[in-house]
């Protein structure tokens, strides 16, 4: 119905229940009276009906989306009826001599049950018969607070969605055996599962934004136990900003179950180090380094160098950031491999940045494992070559990302990320810039992790392969790993080594059997194939050396590790003599190095006459 109809509808049915109303209130008081002949009732017919649509309009009767009537419109009403008929005695007071009291209030009554009435039935109509016109999804909503009572209502009223919300579930049980909107709040979450039998439930949604990770964790637990999917509502400053709407609703991801909370940063020493300055990041298209790099935006620096090796990575990271930022922040590319030294110098020399976040290096352990050469030159080499450019550019912070493998190593690209960490803390010794590494763990998403690997599994229709039933690993996600690395360039001093307290370390087959559900499989459909420890892994990780690690932290949830040197003749040796080595001489003294093995290696030298 277009405007104009739908205004001129109204103002023709409130007339007709205007004049109805005071000609039928006069007729109760006196069956035998002749409203037909009375000025005293022909005045106040026409006073109350101006009056009417005088506060209609005032109180904007006639603008209102009838259909999503609610409580305000219905004050609305009262408002506008009780001026009009307040209104109308005052004049028949004044014209007439005398007020109609008892006729005046069963006009105000007959006003607020007709024209309430009038107004309502559209909703009312939404609100029944065309929500049975389809079938829709059982949902059951996990919190009864503002949040889930905002979805309930929006999936009521919205009349094209799937879902439609049968029951709430929330452990304040002041809230229980009530109804809120209609919809029963049927007991706790440790009733989830039989809810959901009950109830017939196809979907969860869990909106409760306030759940830390463990609180996640446990709903989950009880969730994986139905056949219902389980989703989320959107996070708070998304609705806020209009990003998406309430019945827009997210899976819950892996990340939502790791059990702990995201990392406080120190965002004015952030800013400081970084607003208005230039900033170099290597491996600016990888998982790691592109994330760096958007993160690093937030603070607004004067230029980003985006430096990486493959050219769609680094075009598609340039495209994503250009888009949002290209009128703020001076944004370049340099297609470059790090182990091309005279590049990497001729790149700090023409940019001369303030801070270099080196993100670039191979990082799949049974790959390194099979070409240890390509680890060496990449990882160690690589490293070496953009440490000194960085040196000798005069760079003011240097900050290597590293990896809780290079902990105690038993494979290649873990001894590898170790050598790395000796060359800039000796390259540290003699320099003005500040270099800094940081150790983190597994990085949920990024590529090469297993989450990507066990989502293609499963849309394969599985199994899904895991290694051990008892390997573990430390997780987290790629935002957090690049918020560490960015807070670690602020508190280096030289050499430290930077550690996130991630928590308790997660078995593989754990987040295989939650990635599975998570995905609205069974475990037992899916499977889960165990196929064996690969060459180099081991079965739990660390991320400080006992020798490394520091009492205190230097900031909440950032540990530091002491420097742990190693004799410089020992990496020159490596340094200048590998390309002699076969694969597994390369190996051996890789691990020697990594492991603190200097007494082995001193006699090593020896022998060759090197010390």
């Amino acid at each position: 119905m277009t405007y104009r109809k739908r205004l001129s509808s109204l103002i023709v049915i409130d007339s007709l229940i205007v004049l109805s109303a005071i000609y039928i209130s006069f007729w109760l008081l006196n069956p035998h009276f002749n409203v037909f002949s009375s000025q005293a009732l022909l005045f106040t017919s026409i006073t109350l009906l101006i009056c009417h649509h005088l506060f209609a309009y005032i109180y904007k009767l006639y603008f209102k989306a009838w259909e999503y009537a609610s409580v305000g419109e219905l004050l609305s009403i009262a408002k506008a009826v009780t001026y009009s008929v307040l209104i109308t005695g005052v004049l028949q007071w004044i014209v007439v001599g005398d007020i109609f009291i008892r006729a005046l209030v069963i006009t105000w009554m007959l006003h607020m049950l007709l024209i309430g009435g009038s107004r309502f039935s559209w909703r009312m109509y939404r609100d029944t018969f065309m929500r049975t016109k389809k079938e829709k999804k059982h949902a059951l909503i996990i919190g009864a607070g503002a949040a889930g009572t905002m979805v309930a209502r929006q999936l009521l009223q919205n009349h094209d969605a799937e879902i439609d919300p049968v029951a709430f579930v929330d452990d304040d049980e002041r809230k229980q055996k009530l109804q809120i909107l209609g919809i029963p709040v049927v007991g706790g979450k440790e009733s989830i599962e039989q809810v959901v039998k009950q109830y017939a439930i196809d979907n969860i949604i869990i909106a409760i934004p306030s759940l830390n990770k463990s609180e996640m964790q446990a709903i989950f637990d009880e969730c994986s136990k139905t056949s219902a999917k389980t989703q989320k509502i959107p996070m708070l400053e998304d609705l806020m900003t209009g990003k998406v709407s309430v019945n827009e609703f997210k899976d819950v991801e892996v990340e939502d179950l790791l059990g702990r909370e995201p990392v406080e940063l120190d965002m004015e020493s952030i800013s400081n180090k970084i607003t208005g300055k230039v900033v170099l990041v290597t491996g600016a298209g990888g998982s790691i380094g592109s994330e760096i790099c958007r993160q690093i935006c937030q603070f607004t620096p004067r230029s980003l160098i985006l430096l990486g090796h493959g050219e769609n990575s680094i075009y598609s990271i340039e495209l994503e950031l250009r888009k949002e930022y290209d009128n703020v922040i001076e944004i370049y590319t340099e297609i470059a491999d790090i182990q091309d030294r005279d590049k990497m110098f001729k790149i700090m020399d023409k940019y001369k940045p303030d801070v270099v976040y080196h993100a670039a290096a191979h990082k799949h352990v049974p790959l390194m494992e099979r070409n240890p050469e390509e680890a060496v030159k990449n990882n160690i080499f690589g490293t070496k070559n953009v440490a000194e450019a960085s040196d000798a550019a005069g760079v003011g912070n240097f900050v290597l990302v590293s990896s809780d493998k290079a902990v105690n190593p038993t494979n290649v690209m873990g001894a590898t990320k170790r050598f790395a960490e000796l060359i800039i803390q000796q390259v540290a010794e003699k320099s003005k810039t500040k270099f800094v590494a940081v150790r983190f763990g597994n990085v949920l998403g990024s590529r090469g992790s297993v989450i990507p690997l066990f989502k293609k599994q499963i849309q394969a229709g599985g199994p899904v392969t895991v290694t051990h039933p008892e390997m573990t690993r430390y997780f987290m996600t790629i935002p957090e790993a690049s918020r560490l690395v960015i807070q670690a360039g602020t508190l280096g001093r030289g050499g430290e080594i930077f550690v996130l307290d991630m928590g308790e370390p997660v078995k593989i087959v754990d987040l295989a059997r939650n990635l599975i559900k998570l995905s609205g499989y069974s475990v037992e459909e899916i499977g889960i194939k165990y196929s064996g420890i690969r060459p180099g892994e081991k079965m739990y990780e660390e991320l400080l050396n006992a020798d490394e690690i520091h009492k205190e932290n230097i900031f909440p949830k950032i540990h530091v590790g002491k420097a742990v040197m190693i004799e410089k003749e020992i990496v020159q040796y490596f340094i200048q003599n590998w390309y002699g080595m076969d694969a597994e001489q390369i190996r051996e003294y890789l691990l020697a190095v990594a492991n603190n093995r200097q007494g082995e290696l001193v006699r090593y030298l020896k022998e060759k006459a090197v010390v």
